[in-house]
């Protein structure tokens, strides 16, 4: 792999309405403004030829990276990779960003959500696909994903010993560029 295009999916249903969403089966998909978010990364990757095309289970995720590639989403190979799936909340599904906020902000990045998947073990599965990315012998991958995987590979490339910082708002449906080398040293330091 020569690039990676990484983006966080189109404003979401529930990034309007504010909850938090770890389970595929229950993604709303886009709002309108995130179709024509997605539309607009569609214009802005127009003249980028894309060779593989990576998302996560989410509809959202899916329905983003569609209407991104347009007409070339037929002739685009899609693969799914759960991991690159949002953070597995458990009992928080359902509930609203504050609650996922407090609870985070109570507890480690060791700690798991009740019923679901720590920070840190996010963090491994992101930084495991990453790798596979990284080692694709296709020339350029759109990876459409959430803004947790988006910001940690952001953060873990620029050798930044935490995920979440210094870059933490990732705007949806925004481009953000890898080199092979940037991804692997994303990756093993997710990994670790």
């Amino acid at each position: 792999m020569r690039l990676l295009v990484l983006a966080r999916h189109g404003q979401s249903v529930f990034n309007v309405s504010g909850v938090v969403n770890g389970d595929p089966e229950l993604d709303r998909g886009l709002s309108d403004a995130g179709r024509a978010a997605a539309a607009e990364l569609g214009v802005e990757l127009a003249a980028v030829p894309i060779d593989l095309c990576v998302t996560s289970r989410f509809p959202r995720a899916q329905e983003t990276a569609r209407l991104a590639l347009g007409s070339r989403a037929a002739e685009v190979p899609h693969e799914i990779d759960s991991d690159l799936d949002d953070i597995r909340v458990g009992e928080l599904e359902g509930k609203t960003l504050a609650d996922y906020r407090l609870w985070k902000h109570a507890h480690t990045r060791t700690d798991r959500f009740p019923g679901g998947e720590s920070l840190d073990e996010a963090a491994a599965r992101y930084g495991a696909a990453f790798a596979r990315l990284a080692a694709r012998t296709e020339d350029t991958v759109l990876c459409v994903c959430h803004e947790i995987p988006v910001r940690y590979a952001i953060n873990a490339a620029d050798g930044s010993p935490d995920p979440d910082r210094p870059f933490h708002d990732v705007p949806n449906a925004t481009p953000f560029l890898f080199d092979a080398e940037a991804l692997r040293r994303a990756a093993a330091s997710l990994r670790r």
